[in-house]
């Protein structure tokens, strides 16, 4: 058995160092070398946050009673000797938690009153109102305080059912998934709306962010969980029992909220919990094995996913054998295969997914490097060939060689109403670009489906005004995917003329290439067709309930708009950029040649010495392109850790 997730994702975060380190250092030495212009120090800046900040998101979703905080406690917190995340028999995490690390905060618990679901804005807004949030100190040398405070995400409040309704946990139309009435015919729900653990776990240190989302109520309520918290985790942990299988709650669950939001966003695991409550002494580990064995089965059918995808698990006794050291237990819990799966789900897709950024980045970088490089070696030859043809000439062919260079720095200052032209037509076309992918657009488009929302009564059209919606949202991206490509076609022409008038070696950067953010668009419309269907007509009834919805699913296509237009900038300036570099390289280059000829004007020494300068020059450019190769190269280096096997059954205990 190979390293846990717990130890990948150290591996991962150590990488993930060394490769921040490893850019800096290639930015420091391009810096000093003079490779490094605006653009190119964006891209280099870009990629070492990326590298840096990374975050990987882990969601367990599942009904109450799955066990799923004592899962996170066997995985993340056994090295606290102790249960943090509550999970007592019964309801516990009562509402979505998420458990990070902000360097910036102290350690705490933030949590959003329950009473905010009666007013208009998101989860997205309220984060921003912190005033708002309730504010517990947490005390991390001390466990048992750090439980009692988190011990909060269990509070509940009781209210009439009219509250209950207006706050989203009843439904007329779904009587059996209504919490129970008590003798005054009061129901309880969960006193807060969301809450955010702050806690230096090394883990989360490193980058990983725990969502912790409870039940279907809190779930299908709240549109930015599964519009914009759910469908962007790297991994979801869908929780069932062992003892029940895939129940009808399950199953909504899991077809309106996981299944597709699982394939766009990276791994899906499907975790049989508390296994123990099959292992009878009276059956023999055959049978014990057999039934966990058909239990598998029989979910991966009713979930539609691969029998391996299903891991059975105990997470109490896990978490008592980590406590104890109990290496028997814990190999019958079956924990360490769910961590294997865990690791080889998130952190291999993860680590390789940044590893190819990174190098595509970083191989993008050194092509244009190596292009100045060239460009500086072609200069240094012209000046060599120039320089040798002078040797034994007399003063006056030195003089008729210095005005020649002076009359094609002219030329060349006279192409720079040319080259302002281009710029001046380039900005005007990525202006427009920008415009479609800008708030106005974005607000236009969704203007529709917002008076289809917010109309009175029951929004019998609303699924053809939201189809039609998404359709615009589709058409203005691939609007922008072919003005990208009239403005690659318009560089590549305008390069090719400026290459053959003045011998540049200008190259543009393949054309943007949007149809990610296109089918990530189609995504979002069928991640969350249910919402907009007949079955949930009550609850489109609400204005609260459509207001949060509109918000939602405006901040995901925000955030899709604006990641295109950030690929844009980068791309266009990265095009420009090799124009400016090669500019400044041409004029340091006449610079260059008639300082050379003013040299040797004036002392017969000067021809020598200048040529031995451009020799060593040379040689100079040679063991820049070779270091240039071996930071390139250290930047991204592989993570030492074997793929694992799938997941197997485990051997239960039988008494």
């Amino acid at each position: 058995m190979g390293p846990s997730f717990n130890e990948q994702f150290d591996q991962h975060g150590a990488w993930r160092r060394a490769c921040a380190q490893e850019l800096k250092r290639l930015a420091q030495w391009m810096g000093a070398h003079d490779l490094m212009d605006a653009a190119v120090q964006e891209r280099l800046q870009r990629l070492e946050e990326q590298v840096r900040g990374d975050k990987v998101t882990v969601a367990f979703v599942a009904e109450f009673s799955r066990g799923k905080s004592e899962l996170i406690n066997a995985i993340f917190f056994a090295g606290y000797g102790r249960r943090i995340m509550p999970a007592s028999a019964g309801r516990t995490t009562m509402c979505p938690t998420e458990l990070g690390y902000d360097p910036g905060t102290a350690p705490s618990l933030r949590l959003l009153s329950i009473e905010t679901r009666r007013q208009e804005p998101g989860l997205a807004e309220w984060r921003q109102r912190l005033a708002q949030w309730e504010y517990v100190t947490l005390d991390m040398d001390d466990p048992a305080q750090l439980a009692q405070a988190l011990e909060k995400v269990s509070e509940v409040s009781r209210v009439t059912v009219d509250d209950a309704r207006a706050l989203g946990f009843w439904r007329d139309d779904a009587a059996d998934e209504n919490p129970l009435q008590d003798a005054e015919g009061m129901v309880e729900v969960p006193r807060w709306r969301h809450a955010v653990i702050n806690i230096p776990h090394p883990l989360l240190k490193q980058g990983l962010v725990i969502l912790d989302t409870p039940g279907l109520n809190a779930v299908g309520a709240e549109p930015d969980l599964t519009i914009n918290l759910i469908p962007q985790a790297q991994a979801i942990v869908f929780i069932l029992g062992a003892d029940t299988g895939v129940t009808r709650s399950d199953l909504s669950i899991w077809r309106d909220h996981i299944g597709a939001a699982g394939d766009a966003s990276g791994a899906r695991l499907v975790v049989l919990n508390k296994i123990d409550t099959l292992w009878d002494s009276l059956d023999s580990p055959a049978q014990v094995r057999a039934q966990i064995e058909r239990q598998c089965r029989t979910s991966a059918e009713v979930l539609g996913v691969p029998p391996g995808r299903v891991v059975p698990v105990s997470a109490q006794k896990g978490l008592l054998a980590k406590i104890h050291g109990d290496g028997a237990l814990l190999e019958s819990s079956g924990l360490p295969l769910l961590e294997d799966a865990l690791a080889e789900g998130i952190m291999g897709r993860r680590q390789a997914i940044l590893r190819d950024a990174v190098a595509s980045g970083v191989a993008s970088l050194q092509a244009e490097a190596r292009r100045a490089i060239n460009i500086r070696r072609r200069d240094l030859d012209d000046q060599m060939q120039e320089l040798r043809s002078l040797r034994g000439k007399n003063a006056s062919v030195i003089d008729a060689m210095r005005r020649r260079i002076e009359q094609e720095q002219r030329e060349f200052d006279s192409s720079a109403a040319k080259i302002q032209a281009l710029r001046t037509v380039h900005l005007k076309m990525l202006r427009e670009l920008f415009q479609q992918l800008g708030p106005r657009t974005l607000k236009a488009g969704m203007e529709p489906l917002g008076d289809a929302l917010q109309s009175r009564g029951l929004k019998l059209g609303v699924r053809k005004v939201y189809d039609q919606t998404f359709a615009r949202m589709r058409a203005v991206m691939e609007g922008v995917q072919a003005s990208g490509a009239e403005i690659h076609s318009m560089l590549g022409g305008t390069f090719l003329q400026l290459n053959a008038e003045f011998g540049f070696s200008l190259q543009v950067p393949p054309a943007p290439q949007l149809d990610a953010y296109a089918q990530e668009i189609a995504a979002i419309e069928q991640r969350h067709l249910q919402y907009v269907g007949m079955g949930n007509a009550l609850r489109l009834a609400q204005p609260q309930f459509t207001r949060r919805l509109l918000s939602a699913l405006s901040l995901r296509l925000h955030t899709v708009f604006d990641s295109a237009a950030n690929e844009l900038e980068l791309w266009s300036k990265s095009a420009t950029a090799q124009l400016d570099a090669q500019l400044r390289e041409r004029k340091r280059s006449f610079s260059r040649r008639i300082e050379a000829v003013n040299r040797i004007q004036h002392a017969a020494s000067g021809l020598v010495e200048r040529i031995a300068e451009i020799e060593e020059a040379g040689d100079h450019l040679a063991g820049m392109e070779g270091r240039l190769a071996s930071l390139a190269a250290g930047v991204v280096q592989p993570l030492e850790a074997g793929a694992e096997d799938a997941p197997t059954i485990p051997q239960p205990l039988t008494a």
